[in-house]
């Protein structure tokens, strides 16, 4: 179970814009499987490992943005998500929300309040998330550690009528103990079952939309 530990973390706890450090080093291929590719690569800001997830996927860019803003569904395919709860709807296109990651022993469980923004798309429509950690945005829960950084954007590109290719990168820094060797020695596991699972949703919604 522990070789989930970081994707868990940092998937399930937003989608952000990304600063300078995202410029340094060479991302390296970790694991390719039914065509989910998982790279990572070493920050000096960071103790884990950031990831890059590229994979194409079944839907449209609007499917799955609709999927990432249903956030109280996102324990139906993000791997480890106990709950997400809805606390604003700011806009159309920004909410935030409150999210719990059920950890394996002997990881602390976590929590997050993030704001998710889905930004106009670009002139090649490409579509990109980005969501912001707002870690005082509520008083802290006992037993659960926050979250005091992470980062993560979503880039979706149409490549046909009904299939989109996705880029999504993210780093964390998870807060309390979280032993780096740990998880950097399995970090491409997580992305792969949880990608898989999102892969699996967006088909069947293709599914009931030609029904």
């Amino acid at each position: 179970m522990l070789r989930f530990s970081l994707f868990a973390l940092a998937l399930f706890f937003g989608f952000l814009s990304l600063p300078p450090l995202w410029a340094q080093g060479k991302w390296e291929l970790e694991k390719n499987q039914d065509g989910i590719a998982v790279y990572t690569r070493k920050t000096p800001e960071l103790p884990i490992k950031q990831i890059r997830v590229v994979c194409e996927l079944p839907g449209t860019p609007a499917q799955l943005v609709k999927v990432l803003k249903n956030v109280e569904h996102h324990s139906d395919w993000v791997y480890l998500n106990r709950k997400t709860v809805l606390l604003k709807q700011k806009d159309l296109n920004t909410i935030i929300y409150y999210t719990e990651a059920d950890m394996p022993w002997p990881l602390t469980d976590r929590d997050m309040i993030a704001e998710t923004r889905v930004l106009p798309a670009a002139k090649n429509k490409t579509v990109r998330v980005e969501v912001t950690g707002l870690p005082t945005y509520l008083p802290q829960k006992k037993n659960l550690v926050r979250i005091p950084y992470s980062l993560a954007v979503w880039e979706i590109v149409p490549v046909s009528k009904d299939r989109m290719k996705v880029e999504y990168t993210f780093s964390v820094n998870p807060g309390g103990s979280v032993p780096a060797w740990m998880v950097n020695a399995t970090v491409a596991t997580g992305p792969t079952i949880t990608f898989s699972r999102l892969r699996d949703l967006l088909a069947d919604m293709q599914v009931q939309k030609t029904k």
